[in-house]
């Protein structure tokens, strides 16, 4: 049976650019943050957009979306459309934007934000702009959205690690390790806008500065890239002159290692990198203060580990929290205590928070301001790795 529509509750039309990956983990938060979550609006998935009639087609009757179109500009029009969702490589992201922001609808943007500090500091004015009369905006960081991470925030937010003095984050992955893994738009410059930097760094960026509420200052980093050629994914001939498969050049980095300072005068250390063999999706960050420490790694994604340095020292030691109660964030609407949360719930909390500041005109967070800092530094980062990474402020 169709689901009905309750008629107390007002709907909010979505319109989402791009059905890839992160188009599959968006649309899984449409279609399901209202069902556990209290909403004071409900989502309706008007229509998915994409360059190819077949496979838009195909990819709104997989996900759930009611239509589809191959030009995301003819939805800016439409009456039932009242959030544009953009789930697209990162050189589409300001056009899209600013063209939704100035229609008058919501936008939510993938992380990081752009390709570059300037398309990122004219989405951010225009989402300024747009705020002033009632248009909302967030960008897509969803690993905010993880309960054990939730709930470090609030530990660190009610002082129990004290003061910062050092943040560890790393965000491992190997998906590109053997060197012919063909030239995907990931490895491209002019699409990705950097590699493991702005593709996963972004995300440990974003936490460390997120969980601690201090803004990194300055940085020292360096790039590197370890495969230069690679098999081209869409080759019309196959093979080359000499004989073997085609390439095109890797134009971003394969991983970045870099160093920074807080306005909170704590250290920090990254580590971003495709080429941890063995390491899936192992994003680890770790707080250390002068009365505690939080540990978490996302491959053991419902638990935090505590350090209460308060703790005499023949009881202590680091204390694992299986982040599954109902007090812990997000945790209550799911299931019992125990039952572990996975990947695709971080986009289900994320929709839902975005909905309701939608419905009650609260500026959502994380914001284009937001993603504009990550940005600076991703963008601080590279230019230090261009000058032998010397420390260069953000």
């Amino acid at each position: 049976m169709d689901e009905q529509p309750d008629p107390a509750r007002p709907t909010l039309g979505v319109a989402m650019v791009g059905y890839a990956f992160m188009g599959a983990a968006h649309s899984q938060g449409w279609r399901t943050a209202h069902r556990f979550f209290d909403l004071p609006a409900r989502p309706e998935m008007s229509v998915v957009c994409g360059r190819t009639g077949s496979a838009t087609r195909a990819a709104a009757d997989r996900l759930g979306w009611a239509g589809w179109s191959t030009d995301w500009r003819t939805v800016l029009d439409r009456e039932d459309v009242q959030v544009v969702d953009i789930c697209t490589p990162g050189d589409t992201h300001a056009e899209i934007a600013l063209a939704a922001l100035a229609a008058g609808k919501h936008v939510l943007c993938e992380k990081p934000l752009a390709n570059t500090v300037a398309e990122a500091e004219a989405m951010t004015a225009a989402a300024e702009a747009a705020q002033e009369r009632g248009v909302l905006s967030s960008v897509g960081f969803s690993y905010r959205r993880t309960p054990a991470l939730a709930q470090a925030r609030r530990l660190v937010a009610d002082g129990r690690v004290g003061t910062v003095r050092h943040i560890r984050a790393q965000y491992l992955q190997d998906w590109i390790v053997d060197p012919e893994f063909p030239l995907v738009w990931r490895l491209r410059k002019e699409k990705a806008g950097s590699g493991a930097l702005g593709d996963i760094g972004a995300h440990i960026v974003d936490l460390s500065q997120f969980l601690t509420g201090q803004r990194l200052t300055e940085v020292a980093g360096h790039l590197a890239r370890f495969v230069e050629r690679r098999p081209l994914a869409e080759s019309t001939s196959g093979l080359s002159a000499r004989g073997g498969a085609e390439t095109g050049e890797v134009t971003v980095d394969d991983a970045a290692v870099f160093l920074g300072r807080t306005d909170g005068d704590a250290l920090a250390t990254y580590e971003a990198t495709r080429f941890a063999t063995g390491r899936k999706n192992a994003m680890r960050i770790e707080v250390n203060g002068s009365a505690g420490s939080v540990a978490f790694d996302f491959e053991a994604m419902n638990e935090l580990h505590v350090y209460d340095a308060t703790t005499p020292a023949a009881d202590a030691g680091f204390r694992r929290v299986l982040v599954t109660e109902p007090d812990h964030p997000y945790a209550g609407a799911w299931w019992p205590p125990g039952h572990g949360l996975g990947y695709e719930h971080t986009f289900v909390h994320e929709i839902a928070d975005f909905v309701r500041d939608v419905a009650t005109g609260t500026p959502p967070t994380p914001s284009f301001a937001d993603g504009l800092q990550v940005q600076r530094v991703l963008d601080a980062v590279e230019r230090s790795s261009a000058s032998g990474a010397t420390w260069t402020p953000v």
